[in-house]
């Protein structure tokens, strides 16, 4: 059963990410922030309004900013229970032979999945990153199949993946926008900062191969607010970085790709940030996991779900300008069938001003449904037979 549920309250003027290239080509006519950069985005986290962009689209390799995506099918195997942070993870043969950054595993080490995420969020390992990759998909070749299908599934149009590293390969490739979107569906998990925003850790602790990690994002510690998310070089690639910074309500992402130096792509990056907390506040509406409403699902294990918001829901304004006459648009799919998954998508949110939609996020099932079994079936059949022959 489709259901909408018009709640008032809140507003503002702010740029969708659809139309986000047009907006910033308007609002930022004249402005220059990355000079020294081939491509780069700043966007808002929580509505993926795009502030800046110059040649966001253009195919250029992403080196090791690739393993956001690999963070992101990481993190979402914990949220969906299919992985745990204290689950030892072994490394293969294969694993171990990863050139390029890496934190040296050996055939046969394990560490559990929160060290193997300090190795590649702060050390960027190629090693933990294949060795994590194995253990999700049953080899590195399967993960990269469901990198490339998550790519598809976020409507990234300029991505493709070869490895789940980031190393030098013949058509691995993303962009600006498409990175920005990676990273914005990343932060949903808020715990992945806990990583990228660590500056130095220690791997084997109280052994004699105690391997000190230090974050190869070096605006962690030098820019407030920044806490992620993954730098990236190779030859061809020169230095990239996408970065996120949350200060007060707002959190913002900027990626830079192609600096000729890492002092440059820094500068770049925080020229960025520095633009965005200049010009724009965020107003949140929604937090991640607020329930909105109950999903009728047929022929499950249990008759409904409740539908929560899949990631923080915020309005943007330029500085200064007030918020109201907002309205918040719940729909629900119709005919939801078990079995449902949990973090599924089962229906859409939609912030208002009139009848232009602000924002538009998923709906997201907060756990999952089952089949029903036969006597479940039975008994729930039964019970409506008893209750209609009683009337």
């Amino acid at each position: 059963m489709k259901r909408i549920f018009l709640i008032g309250l809140l507003s503002c003027v702010l740029f969708s990410f659809t139309a986000g290239n047009q907006a910033a080509a308007s609002e930022q006519k004249g402005v220059e922030l990355a000079k020294e950069a081939q491509s780069a985005i700043l966007i808002e986290r929580d509505t993926g309004a795009v502030l800046y962009e110059k040649n966001s689209n253009e195919k250029l390799p992403p080196a090791s900013m690739t393993k956001i995506m690999t963070m992101l099918l990481i993190m979402e195997a914990i949220d969906q229970g299919k992985l745990s942070m204290n689950e030892k993870i072994r490394t293969s043969e294969y694993a171990a032979s990863m050139g390029g950054s890496q934190i040296f595993l050996e055939p046969g080490e394990e560490m559990t999945t929160k060290q193997m995420l300090q190795g590649i969020a702060i050390g960027s390992g190629n090693d933990a990153s294949v060795a994590m990759a194995e253990r999700i998909a049953g080899s590195e070749e399967t993960f990269v199949e469901m990198m490339n299908k998550k790519a598809k599934d976020l409507g990234l149009k300029n991505t493709k993946f070869q490895n789940a590293t980031g190393l030098p390969a013949s058509d691995h490739y993303s962009s600006a926008y498409d990175m920005a979107k990676m990273a914005k569906e990343l932060l949903k998990y808020e715990d992945i900062t806990k990583f990228t925003g660590t500056y130095e850790a220690y791997l084997r602790e109280n052994t004699d191969k105690k391997f000190w990690l230090v974050n190869t994002n070096r605006l962690v510690k030098f820019y407030p607010g920044v806490d992620g998310l993954k730098t990236g070089f190779t030859n061809e690639a020169k230095y990239c970085l996408t970065a996120t910074a949350k200060k007060g309500n707002m959190r913002v992402i900027a990626v830079v790709f192609g600096a000729p130096t890492p002092k440059e792509r820094n500068a770049q990056v925080t020229k960025m940030l520095d633009y965005a907390y200049a010009q724009y506040m965020t107003h949140p509406v929604l937090k991640r996991g607020i329930e909105l409403d109950q999903a009728f699902v047929s022929k499950g294990n249990i008759k409904n779900v409740s539908a929560v918001t899949s990631e923080p829901i915020s309005v943007l304004t330029k500085k200064g300008e007030s918020i109201d006459d907002i309205k918040k648009v719940v729909t629900l799919k119709k005919n939801l069938k078990a079995p449902i998954q949990k973090g599924e998508e089962i229906g859409t949110i939609k912030i208002l001003k009139g009848n232009k939609v602000l924002v538009e996020s998923p709906i997201v099932a907060k756990e999952k449904v089952d089949k029903a079994n036969w006597w479940q079936l039975y008994k729930r059949a039964f019970g409506m037979f008893t209750q209609a022959d009683s009337k």
